[in-house]
This record gives C-alpha cells, structure tokens and sequence, in this order.
C-alpha cells in the first residue's frame, strides 16, 4: 500500500485508528500491539513471503539484544550480529550487483541471478544494526519484543523512513500517558496533506519530464541541451518533494498516534555549501552514517589526510546504501569529494563567515552548491553510467547539438502525440521547474509551518504564518487533499522505495 492510495487513506488508515483509539482506552499495551499488528500487515501486503524476512530479522536481532546483556560475551555476540544483518542485507541488495560486475569486467560466465529486493530492507537493517552497536557501548537492553518490533516495523516510517532511533521511539511506545489530543492529530493530518500534495501534485507531474528523458538517453539516445538540463532539474525537484513529501507524512501518520518522529529534512535546497546540504537533507541517514561509520573510522580525529579519506569511505558507502550500482557509487564519491573541497576551502578561508560577507556572496555559493547537487543528481537518477555521461554531455553541449535530438522518440515515451510541439513541452517544463524551485526556497518548510519539534520556539519569535487549529489551516489541508486525491490515479511509487 503506499500513502498516496485510495486503499491506504480510506481503509487502512481509518481502521487502524479506530482500532489503536479502542485498544488505547484498555491500555498502552493493546495500543501497541494493535500498531505493531497493523505494521506487520502493512508490510505484508506488498508480498507476504518478505513479511517471513523482516520477522525473522526482529526475532534475531531481538534475540541477541538479549545475549549481549552478558557483558563478557557482548562485543562478540554485538559484532557477529552486525555481521549477520550486513550479510542479509548483501545479499539481497548486492547479489546481483556483484554478479553482473564480474560477467561485465571478466566475462566469467557467471549463472544469472535475480534477488529481488525486499522493500525498506535497508532502513529496518540499519536501525537494528544502531540497537546493537549501542547496546555493545552499553545502552539498555530491550526485554519488551512488542515494543522492539513495533520499534523496527512501525508503518509510518518502515518503508522508507525516516531513520529511527531505538532511543527515541521505544519510550514513546511505552509511555502510560498518551500525548495524543485533537491538536496533535490536527497537525499530524495538516502535515500529512502537505506531505500528500508535495508528493502527488508536484513530484508526480515534474515526473513526466523526467522519466521519458532518461530512459531515453540509457537507451543509447540523444538529447539536446535544453532537454537535458530540463530532465535533470525536473529529476532534483522531483526526488526532493517525493522524498520530503513521504518524511512529512510519515511525521503526520505518526502524530495521529501521539508518536514524534524526527525531522528528516530542513529546506536542503537552501543551503549554501555541500556541508550545510547534508545537514538538511536525509537528516537521518547523515546522522547514522556519522554516528556509525564516520566517527568509528577515526572521524577528524586522526589528522586532515584521514578526515578525507574517512569522509570519502562514508559518502562512497553511503551511496552504496542507496542503491546496488556504479551510478550511485559515483554519485557517493562525488559528493565526499565536493564534502573535503568544502572543508578545505572553510580551512583556507577560516571557519567564520568573512565580515565583508555579502548577499552577492551568499547568492554565489548558494547557486554553486546547488550547482553541484544537481549535476550529482544525474548518476543518481540514471541507470546506467553511460547513460549519466551521454546526459552530462548533452547538458554542456557536447552531445551532438540539435541534429541529436529525437523529438517523436521522446514524445512517444511521454505518450504524447507528434504532433504536439517540442518548444510548447519545454515551456512548460520550465515553468514547473520555476513554480517547485520557488516552492523550495521561498516557503517555510512543513516542519516549521507547522510548529514541529524544535522549530516551535522558533517559529513563535517568527512573524512568519504558522499553522493554527482553526477553520482557514482546516480548509487549506483539505483543498490539498483532494487536489491531491485527482492525481492519485498515477500511483507512482515513492523514489526511496526502490533502496
């Protein structure tokens, strides 16, 4: 089921809070165990058999959160069990990779393998590996399996985050006293509208100019110029309001249960270097990539030539963790090399912004961060590394120039008729490009709109608007639903659920 689904909003979702409500008045225990029951059908409703995998993935991790509470056999159970969940994690998400690199670089003739890839295997993966390398550091272990399960399984953020911690939301299933209130579920349900909208009406409609294009270029075509940067700006506003968009309504689902789930994105489009991106975007995943990997490797500890080569490690995996492909691994490179040129450049000019800092200069380095994020983007969304480099070409003019360009093969990909013209797509191309652009950098983000977390205090001293539980923010929510109910009928998948 994904959010953005008829079955989703209009059974699902009304049936579990009916059914959490009841179980909530006899006690916070059958709360939970309605939530974490209806989480494991929510999974299992995409293919039954993976719903065997991920409860044999939380009994094993459970189960050896338990053995580790001998503090003589700790470290070696804690470690044969990240080895076992990386294991698992390899080889459903891998294998093929694997295979396919060595037929491609040997021409072994390796047997044809096809693993497919269980949906959101490498978020609950990493958040059990979190439980128990901070149970190795000494943290508590969880006796509860109800809460430990509903901890991995939780439907708000299972599929696709966002990147939990066992710290944060153990607790909260716990707690004897529920937070929930009608202002709570208010701004969970205008936070999910916004995340709903975000989805459906902008990511989905910049879609179209994105998916044609790409193919089309992986297939071995040409493109123009035009085309090209039109795609690959589309393609970085589309993977921002699809993938924000699902993190705000996994944080809206969430409040309708009185759990908090924590800010996966802040404005990241807005930021002004690589370092502050990264800060924004994906919020979770930098944070465990920091806490678990980064910092183990020796972090900023070890000296500046180790600081970079650590920080290369961590972006080079963490591009690995989105996906099982040289495009990714090149697109994590990327980014640790734009993240040690930032340090470098914050070392020679001093970590302090210059007093003669201006606009003009903030203008500048916003325009070059984004710059790069975007040209990052294009190994990202390609499938292939040829078809990223014929795109990179295209987009500074060496890809053939105009003669290149297959205008009905495109339009053919974009179900359109040849006879609709190449000049009338790309204006309005462009202008969705200008409307989401403009979206992202000059509203508040959902989370501060809305009053979330830690940007309550600061929104409060903020003249800016800030949602209210009265009539007019009521109305707003609904219109974005049901616009947002009209473009359903595309039931696109979420960009994140293919990591």
């Amino acid at each position: 089921m994904l959010f953005s689904s008829y079955t989703f909003l209009f059974q699902f979702l009304p049936a579990v809070i009916l059914a959490f409500a009841a179980a909530r008045r006899h006690s916070p225990r059958a709360g939970i165990l309605v939530l974490a029951g209806a989480s494991l059908f929510f999974y299992g409703a995409w293919k039954p058999v993976y719903l065997v995998l991920l409860l044999a993935s939380i009994g094993a991790n459970f189960s050896l959160g338990l053995l580790m509470e001998d503090a003589a056999r700790r470290r070696a159970v804690g470690i044969l069990g990240v080895a076992l969940n990386l294991a698992l994690l390899g080889y459903f998400k891998y294998t093929n990779f694997i295979f396919d690199s060595i037929n491609a670089l040997t021409g072994a003739p390796l047997p044809l393998v096809n693993v497919v890839l269980p949906l959101g295997i490498s978020f609950f993966t990493f958040q059990q590996i979190a439980y128990l390398v901070d149970v190795m550091r000494g943290a508590k272990v969880e006796r509860d399996v109800v809460a430990y399960a509903l901890f991995v399984s939780f439907f708000p953020h299972l599929i696709a985050g966002p990147l939990v911690h066992h710290a944060e939301m153990i607790p909260q299933f716990k707690r004897g006293r529920t937070s929930r209130s009608a202002v709570l579920a208010a701004r969970g349900i205008a936070i999910f509208a916004a995340g709903l909208f975000k989805k459906v009406v902008i990511a989905d409609n910049l879609a179209q100019f994105v998916s044609p294009v790409f193919a089309h270029v992986d297939a071995g075509g040409a493109v123009t110029p035009d085309w090209a940067w039109l795609s690959t700006l589309c393609y970085a506003l589309q993977i921002y309001f699809d993938f924000s968009g699902y993190s705000d309504m996994a944080i809206g689902l969430a409040l309708l249960f009185g759990i908090r789930l924590p800010v996966n994105f802040r404005s990241p489009y807005k930021a002004t270097s690589i370092i502050d991106f990264w800060r924004r975007w994906h919020i979770t995943l930098s944070r465990f990539l920091r806490d678990y990997l980064y910092i183990p490797l020796g972090g900023n500890r070890l000296g500046e030539a180790r600081r970079y080569l650590n920080l290369m490690l961590t972006m080079l995996l963490g591009g690995l963790w989105h996906g099982a492909g040289w495009n990714f691994l090149i697109w994590g490179g990327l980014h640790g090399i734009y993240l040690s040129l930032n340090h470098l450049w914050q070392r020679w000019r001093g970590a302090a912004k210059d007093a003669s800092s201006n606009h003009l200069a903030d203008i500048a380095a916003w325009a070059v961060t984004f710059a790069a994020v975007v040209i990052a983007w294009v190994f990202f969304r390609a499938r292939t590394v040829a078809g990223a480099c014929a795109m990179l070409r295209a987009m500074f003019g060496l890809g053939g120039g105009s003669s290149a360009y297959d205008s009905p093969g495109i339009l053919r990909l974009m179900d359109l008729p040849i006879v609709v013209g190449e000049t009338y797509l790309l204006a309005i191309g462009g202008t969705a490009v200008v409307l989401a652009l403009a979206i992202a950098l000059c509203l508040p983000n959902v989370t501060e709109l809305y009053g979330y977390r830690e940007y309550r205090r600061a929104r409060e001293a903020s003249r800016a608007p800030r949602w209210r539980p009265n009539f007019v923010w009521a109305l707003v929510s609904a219109l974005a639903i049901a616009v947002s109910l009209f473009g359903m009928w595309q039931r696109l998948e979420f960009l994140y659920f293919q990591f």
